[in-house]
């Protein structure tokens, strides 16, 4: 269980009340990650929420080039204190569609993708102010992608 006060301290939950913050507080837990840790995997059972205190992990995917040839780990984003991941813990099909690789100790609040189903289910307000927090979280990774996709293309780009 996380206090109220320090899910308050999130972004992510920005305009919670505390009797919303209350009833997430019991489906969370604080976990530190070393350095060079796999928080999770592409295709991996989604099953955790992840808000990030401190620390920065890159997202990723590998990119198959062809038979016997090692895949090509693609960046799409960087997590740093502050933001959120692991958004696949309440969309279907709940598997992560990224892999996640801590290149720094990592401080996070973990909440249990199936109990914040569940609530989500039986408080549809509730259910809504998350997935509203869920959809900025997808709008950022897009821009943070679009961002770094813009960058390794534009040096690719010549002119005549």
């Amino acid at each position: 269980m996380v206090p109220v006060g320090v899910l308050k301290e999130c972004t992510f939950f920005k305009g919670f009340d505390d009797g919303e913050l209350n009833k997430l507080s019991v489906l969370a837990s604080e976990e530190k990650f070393l350095a060079g840790t796999h928080m999770y995997q592409n295709g991996d059972p989604a099953k955790s929420l992840y808000l990030i205190k401190k620390g920065k992990i890159v997202l990723y995917i590998d990119n198959y080039m062809g038979p016997n040839k090692p895949p090509m780990q693609v960046t799409v984003d960087m997590i740093i204190g502050g933001e959120a991941m692991g958004w696949s813990a309440v969309v279907e099909p709940y598997l992560y569609t990224l892999s996640a690789l801590c290149i720094d100790d990592t401080q996070a609040i973990v909440i249990d993708a199936a109990g914040l189903r569940q609530l989500m289910n039986e408080d549809y307000a509730l259910g809504f102010k998350i997935m509203q927090a869920i959809a900025k979280t997808i709008a950022n990774r897009l821009t943070h992608t679009r961002i770094i996709l813009v960058g390794e293309r534009s040096g690719s780009v010549t002119t005549e």
